[in-house]
C-alpha cells in the first residue's frame, strides 16, 4: 500500500493562493527518523499544524500500527484497543477542506488495510464508525497561524484517554488555551489550570470533559 504522495504539488493555483506545496517520502521519513523513538511510542500524541492531504500524519500512523502488529497481532481484542489508541494519537490541522477530508480518509484507509491485513476480514461496523469519529474529530479545516476554524470559531481538540479496561475519558481543549499552557511555573493567572505530570507544566483546565464510555462507542458522545 502506498503511504506518501510522491507529487509535491497540486496544482499552480493552490501555490499562488494557498502556498500549498507538499512534503515528498523521502523528506518525511528523513524528519521522522529523526525523532523515531518518540514517534513510534503508540501513545505519543502527534500534531501537524499545516498537515496538507496527510503524507506526514500517514506516515505516523503506519508506524505506529506496525508496533501495535509487533506486540499484539496475537491477541484481537488487544490490536483493536491499540490500534485506536494509535489513532487517537493523531491530530492536523489544514485550511483547506479537500486536503483535510483526503487526510481523514487515507488514515482511515491505512487503518482498514492494516487491520485486513492482520486478521484477513474487516473491522467491525461499530469499531469502524468509532475510528472515523475519532478522526473527524482529530483533523480539523482551520489554520493554526490563527488557531481558528474556517466558520472563526477556535480550533477545539479532544483529547482520549483510556481509564480502565476498554473505558476511554473525552477532553475538549482550545488550541489556543493549550499553546499559551505548557508553561513550568505557576503564576497568579493560571489558578484554573493544573500540574500535569506527564508533561511536567501547567495545562488549562479543559473546556468539556465527558464521562468514560467504551471506545468503540465513542460516536455516541454526540
Amino acid at each position: 500500500m502506498k503511504i506518501i504522495n510522491n507529487y509535491q504539488v497540486k496544482s499552480k493555483k493552490r501555490v499562488a493562493d494557498h502556498g500549498e506545496v507538499l512534503t515528498a517520502e523521502r523528506e518525511v521519513n528523513a524528519m521522522l527518523d529523526l525523532v523515531k523513538q518518540e514517534i513510534e511510542r503508540i501513545d505519543s500524541r502527534c500534531l501537524e499544524p499545516a498537515c496538507g492531504n496527510g503524507n506526514f500524519l500517514a506516515e505516523i500512523l503506519c508506524r505506529k500500527l506496525k508496533i501495535v502488529q509487533k506486540y499484539y497481532n496475537s491477541n484481537h481484542n488487544d490490536y483493536v484497543k491499540y490500534s485506536f489508541l494509535a489513532v487517537t494519537s493523531i491530530y492536523g490541522v489544514d485550511i483547506l477542506s479537500d486536503n483535510v477530508d483526503e487526510c481523514i480518509t487515507r488514515l482511515f484507509d491505512i487503518f482498514i488495510n492494516e487491520y485486513s491485513a492482520v486478521f484477513k476480514n474487516m473491522p467491525f461496523d461499530d469499531c469502524q464508525q468509532a475510528i472515523l469519529y475519532i478522526l473527524r474529530r482529530n483533523v480539523l479545516c482551520g489554520d493554526a497561524l490563527t488557531m481558528r476554524t474556517v466558520d472563526g470559531s477556535p480550533i477545539i481538540f479532544s483529547e482520549w484517554s483510556f481509564v480502565t479496561g476498554d473505558l476511554i475519558k473525552r477532553r475538549d481543549f482550545r488550541f489556543d488555551e493549550l499553546l499559551q499552557g505548557h508553561q513550568k511555573q505557576r503564576t497568579i493567572f493560571m489558578d484554573d489550570w493544573k500540574y500535569d505530570d506527564e508533561i511536567n507544566a501547567y495545562i488549562p483546565l479543559p473546556m468539556r470533559e465527558f464521562p468514560p464510555i467504551p471506545y468503540t462507542m465513542v460516536q455516541n458522545y454526540d
